[in-house]
C-alpha cells in the first residue's frame, strides 16, 4: 500500500505539483496529427496535465499549441478565427501566432505598441509517428525529443490512436504492468479447445498457444530488472509440457509501456494525463518489423471471441467509446457464465471496466499487494523518487539524447535450458538483430572504419 501523501504525489499532475513538474520535463503527446490536419482548419481543444489549451494549424502548416483563454478578457480561443498564420480572438480581434506572440491588435489605436507587450502561453510542438508532441516544462530545461523510431517511419506505416479513460493515469497504466491479469480478466472458455500446434517447446510459441499457457499457469512468478529507461519485468509461467514461458514487458519513464508480444514488441502504449481524474490511452507504431518468417503465426486475437476497440479519434473527430460505465461496459452475465471470464465482449473495455470502477483516483492506502504486483510497486517507487529528485533540482531520468530509445522492447518466449530472459528483446537478442531491420541498419559498420 501507499501512504496518503505518496498517493497524492503519484497521481496529481497539475502545474506546480511534484509529479506534474516531472511529467513536464518530457515531450508529451498532446493530440493526434489527424485531429488538426488542415492549414487554417478548425481549432482543437486540448486538455493536458490539468491545463486548458487550443491547438491550431496555421496557414503554413505549422502546429501551434496555446493557452485557451485570450490574455485580453479571457474569451476562449477555441472559438477563434484561424486565418493568415494566426488565431484571432472573436471578441476584439486580437491575433496570436503559433509562438503565442500577439501579431495584431486592431481594437487599439494604430500607433499603439501594446501588442508587443502581450503574449499568449504557448508550448513548442513536434510531429512524429502520427502524434503531435509538446514540451511543457521550463524552457531552459527543454529535453531532446525522444525518438522511439517514429522519426524515420514512412507515412504509410504511421499508426497512432488514443482512447479516453475516466480514471487517473497511473491507475490506467498499472493494468499494462500487470502480467497476472491476462490469466483471469482476459480469459475465455474456448482456450481448452485450442489445438496443440507443437509449439509448447523451447523457442517462440504461436500466439494461439500463449492463451493456453496463460490459462494453464495462473499464478506467474515475477522478476524485475532495472534499466536505463526504467525497468523490464518477466512474468514466468510453466507450460503444460513443463517448460519455462516468459512474458517480458518494459516500462519507460514516465508513462510508456511495451507489453509482452511474440516474439518481441515495439508498439508502445502511453497513459497521458488529461488531468488528475482522466487520461488518454495512446497506442502507436514505432517502426515496422521484418517478420517474414511468420514467428508467432496468426494474430493473438485470431482464436479469441473478443471484439477489438475502435480508435477513438479519426479524421472526422472524436468517436465515442461504445462501452462505458454508463452501460456497464456491455457486460453480458450469460456470456460471463458460459463464454468469457469477464462477460465483457470488447478486449480493451475489460481493462477499462476494472480500472475505472476503482473510482477516479483509487485510495491506495486500502490496497493489499501480493508478489504478482512487483512491477507495479517498482513503477510507483521509480516515479515517486524521480518526482522528488526533480523537485530538489535534479534532472528527469531517461531524457538524454545519448540513449537509443528504440531499445525499449517487449518479448515473449519459451526459454531454452539456461537461457536468461533478460536478453530477450535487447540488442543482443539474435531475433532482434534479424527482425528489427531499421535499428540494425544504423549499427552496421561504416566501410573503411
Amino acid at each position: 500500500m501507499l501512504s496518503t501523501e505518496d498517493n497524492e504525489l503519484l497521481t496529481r499532475v497539475g502545474p506546480g505539483t511534484p509529479m506534474g513538474e516531472l511529467l513536464r520535463r518530457y515531450w508529451t503527446p498532446a493530440l493526434l496529427v489527424n485531429e488538426a490536419p488542415t492549414p487554417d482548419g478548425d481549432p482543437v481543444r486540448v486538455r493536458l496535465l490539468g491545463e486548458n489549451l487550443v491547438a491550431f494549424r496555421d496557414t503554413n502548416g505549422r502546429l501551434g499549441l496555446v493557452g485557451e483563454n485570450c490574455p485580453h478578457r479571457g474569451a476562449s480561443l477555441y472559438f477563434g478565427r484561424n486565418e493568415e498564420c494566426g488565431l484571432r480572438c472573436p471578441y476584439h480581434g486580437w491575433k496570436f501566432d503559433a509562438d503565442g506572440a500577439c501579431v495584431d491588435m486592431p481594437s487599439e489605436p494604430p500607433t499603439s505598441v501594446f501588442k508587443d507587450k502581450v503574449t499568449l502561453k504557448s508550448y513548442p510542438t513536434h510531429e512524429s509517428g502520427g502524434i503531435v508532441w509538446t514540451y511543457m516544462g521550463p524552457p531552459d530545461k527543454i529535453t531532446p525529443f525522444r525518438d522511439f523510431g517514429t522519426e524515420a517511419l514512412a507515412p504509410e506505416h504511421v499508426a497512432a490512436s488514443k482512447m479516453h479513460t475516466t480514471c487517473n493515469w497511473v491507475q490506467a497504466m498499472e493494468g499494462n504492468l500487470d502480467t497476472s491479469h491476462v490469466s483471469w480478466l482476459h480469459q475465455f472458455d474456448g482456450v481448452e479447445q485450442i489445438p496443440d500446434d507443437g509449439s509448447d517447446k523451447p523457442g517462440y510459441p504461436s500466439n494461439a498457444m500463449s492463451w493456453k499457457f496463460w490459462r494453464h499457469d495462473r499464478a506467474p512468478r515475477l522478476e524485475v530488472e532495472d534499466t536505463w529507461y526504467g525497468f523490464k519485468y518477466a512474468g514466468i509461467r510453466t507450460t503444460p509440457n513443463g517448460f519455462t514461458h516468459v512474458r517480458m514487458t518494459a516500462f519507460c519513464y514516465p508513462y510508456n509501456t511495451a507489453v509482452a508480444t511474440v516474439p518481441f514488441g515495439v508498439r508502445l502504449g502511453m497513459f497521458v494525463p488529461i488531468d488528475d481524474e482522466n487520461c488518454w490511452r495512446y497506442s502507436f507504431t514505432t517502426r515496422v518489423i521484418d517478420n517474414s518468417r511468420g514467428v508467432g503465426g496468426a494474430n493473438l486475437f485470431a482464436v479469441a471471441p473478443f471484439k477489438l476497440a475502435r480508435a477513438e479519434v479519426n479524421g472526422n473527430g472524436i468517436v465515442p467509446r461504445e462501452y462505458t460505465a454508463e452501460n456497464d461496459y456491455g457486460i453480458d452475465r450469460d456470456e460471463q457464465r458460459t463464454l468469457t471470464y469477464s462477460g465483457v465482449a470488447e478486449f480493451a473495455s475489460q481493462d477499462l471496466m476494472v480500472t475505472e470502477s476503482m473510482g477516479p483516483i483509487y485510495d491506495r492506502t486500502q490496497e493489499r499487494l501480493g508478489t504478482s504486483d512487483r512491477a507495479i510497486i517498482r513503477m510507483r517507487r521509480l516515479l515517486i523518487a524521480a518526482a522528488k529528485d526533480v523537485q530538489a533540482g535534479g534532472e528527469a531520468p531517461a531524457t538524454s539524447d545519448e540513449h537509443d530509445y528504440r531499445e525499449v522492447r517487449s518479448a515473449e518466449k519459451i526459454l531454452e535450458p539456461g537461457e536468461d530472459w533478460r536478453v530477450l528483446g535487447t540488442n543482443d537478442d539474435p531475433l532482434v538483430q534479424e527482425m528489427d531491420t531499421d535499428w540494425a541498419a544504423d549499427r552496421q559498420p561504416v566501410a573503411g572504419s
